[in-house]
């Protein structure tokens, strides 16, 4: 991955992470007596929600919407540079793992898109569980200690 990619790429892991590991309604609560969540919860409802959204695509074997929608993941809106910067500074010496990680997850997205667009449905089967398993690596890596680490939560 090139350094012009590295901020776009890097919260791809995070953002898909907390949707499919079931923190995003729980573990980012936006209480008034908690800590206000981080822009990053509302990219990762949105990308929740295009998750939903290709579930539902491919239970109704609508490859074309699965095609259309698959993008999504890997091209999310990005936190503010400020969040970002928060963000970087919390992972550190783990960059690498992280990088690696949301590399896997931009793959998986579009190796989704592209059988999906060959209404390849049993490619599409294989892509979206390559998907889930990219977020679910992420998740095993990093959700526990960034909750932690920005919400105080355990």
């Amino acid at each position: 991955m090139t350094h012009q990619n590295f901020p776009g790429k890097i919260f791809t892991a995070i953002a898909i992470s907390a949707f499919l590991a079931g923190i995003c309604l729980q573990a980012w609560a936006d209480d008034d007596n908690e800590v206000k969540p981080l822009e990053l919860h509302r990219i990762m409802q949105e990308l929740g929600k295009t998750m939903q959204t290709i579930t539902d695509a491919i239970s109704r074997e609508d490859w074309a919407l699965v095609a259309k929608v698959a993008p999504q993941i890997a091209e999310h809106p990005e936190p503010p540079v400020i969040e970002k910067m928060r963000i970087l500074t919390f992972i550190g010496a783990d960059m690498g793992t992280f990088e690696s990680q949301d590399e896997l997850t931009h793959r998986a997205a579009r190796a989704l898109e592209q059988v999906a667009a060959r209404n390849d449905r049993q490619g599409v089967i294989t892509a979206f569980a390559n998907l889930q398993s990219s977020c679910l690596a992420c998740h095993k890596s990093f959700r526990q200690s960034f909750v932690e680490h920005f919400y105080g939560q355990r």
